[in-house]
């Protein structure tokens, strides 16, 4: 039988019979159950370490070690990000390419405790990187090569310029640049203003995070999102409280109900109004309300992004030029071709760095589709015979395009 034939006598069929206990997509209020709960750091990295500088303590975390003679791949997340936005795509890179991939939480950011917390100069975040360095590798360090996202890609820049990383061969920036990073500092305080202060628990903003755009891969933003908040009583950061307690999720999950559907305890209602006004102790739901109440402030973002206003001018100006003056293979991976400036324009025309664009993804590139991405560092690595593939990987080669 045709599908034409099976549309045909469905149409000449009666309506069925709502089922209750199913609701339907287009019934109202029917929502689709999307996990929402943390992932752990583990589950993507092999190890962590808190790596001590002059300045502090660096949070850090790598994947597991590969072959002699691998690249490190050096991964600095964007503004108000943290080092697990780079999980899934590490996770990604590593099946394709022998290589090593090492995260770190930025000054200010994470787990990431140092002294002058809001210096967050460009100079500042750059000489940080080659500290970390020196203090995990001192003389015998792999050869690197340099990834950052927005504010990390602008770092990733100004340490290549400053020569903090005598082993740099390559530099990989993610959809930054100086034109347009330029012209979006003049509303990003008002976007800073329109996020909420503060989350009732990690599930919330890891919701948030999904349905407001900032990541669209759920199941990244379920390892990221808890990287970049605290707790207010305890100050310590949301990943520290992982794995959650089974009965404490519970409560947040999700309930589907039919639009229909009448509730139990309906039918009682009067007696318990009556009830309520006789009996003291039914006064113990309102003080469990006000309770709720509080907890709906559990949460607060790690770091206050709108105090470093001083420094984002620094982070991206002349930031184009600077690229270019790199000495080594570099790669720029753009969200959309109509972010290049006039200078990087020229510059892709007379084949200086290497340009790729992916459509259909949000600012995190990496997050959103850290396969893709993973596949494009692949393809470059591999192209200037920086890392070798493994015996597994078979990827789809992206060439030069935008």
């Amino acid at each position: 039988m045709s599908n034409l034939q099976r549309v045909m006598m469905k149409s000449r069929l009666p309506p069925m019979c709502p089922n209750p206990r199913f609701p339907k997509p287009s019934d109202r209020g029917f929502r689709r159950q999307t996990d929402y709960n943390p992932l752990m750091w583990d589950e993507f990295f092999a190890e962590k370490k808190d790596v001590e500088t002059k300045q502090g303590k660096f949070r850090v975390y790598l994947s597991a070690p590969t072959e002699a003679g691998a690249p490190l791949l050096v991964l600095l997340h964007g503004g108000g990000f943290s080092a697990l936005s780079w999980a899934h795509f590490s996770s990604e890179v590593t099946k394709l390419i022998h290589c090593q991939c090492l995260a770190i939480d930025i000054r200010g950011h994470g787990d990431t405790y140092t002294e002058e917390e809001d210096d967050l100069s460009a100079e500042r975040l750059a000489t940080d990187v080659g500290d970390v360095m020196q203090a995990m590798y001192g003389e015998s360090a792999p050869p690197i090569i340099l990834m950052g996202h927005s504010m990390g890609g602008a770092i990733c820049v100004h340490a290549a310029n400053s020569f903090v990383l005598p082993t740099l061969i390559g530099v990989v920036v993610i959809d930054v640049v100086e034109g347009t990073a330029l012209e979006a500092l003049a509303s990003m305080q008002s976007f800073l203003r329109s996020r909420p202060s503060t989350f009732k628990s990690i599930q919330h903003a890891i919701e948030w995070c999904v349905r407001s755009g900032q990541v669209r891969n759920v199941d990244s933003a379920r390892v990221s999102m808890p990287g970049q908040i605290i707790n207010i009583e305890t100050k310590q950061l949301a990943t520290n409280e992982l794995p959650l307690k089974v009965e404490g999720s519970s409560e947040e999950k999700l309930e589907f109900k039919h639009p229909n559907a009448i509730a139990e305890d309906a039918e009682s209602g009067d007696t318990a109004s009556a009830t309520a006004e006789t009996d003291p102790a039914s006064n113990a739901p309102a003080a469990a309300a006000a309770a709720s109440a509080v907890n709906l402030r559990k949460y607060a973002w790690r770091i206050d992004l709108s105090k470093s206003e001083k420094y984002w001018e620094g982070w991206f100006s002349g930031l184009s030029q600077k690229f270019l003056d790199i000495h080594v293979p570099k790669l720029l991976l753009l969200a959309g071709i109509d972010n290049l400036d006039r200078a990087l324009t020229v510059g892709q025309m007379q084949g200086k760095f290497q340009l790729q664009v992916l459509a259909r993804c949000g600012h995190a590139v990496h997050e959103d589709r850290p396969h893709e991405v993973a596949e494009v560092l692949a393809t470059y690595l591999i192209r200037n015979r920086f890392a070798q593939p493994t015996a597994d990987g078979q990827f789809l080669k992206h060439m030069p395009a935008c």
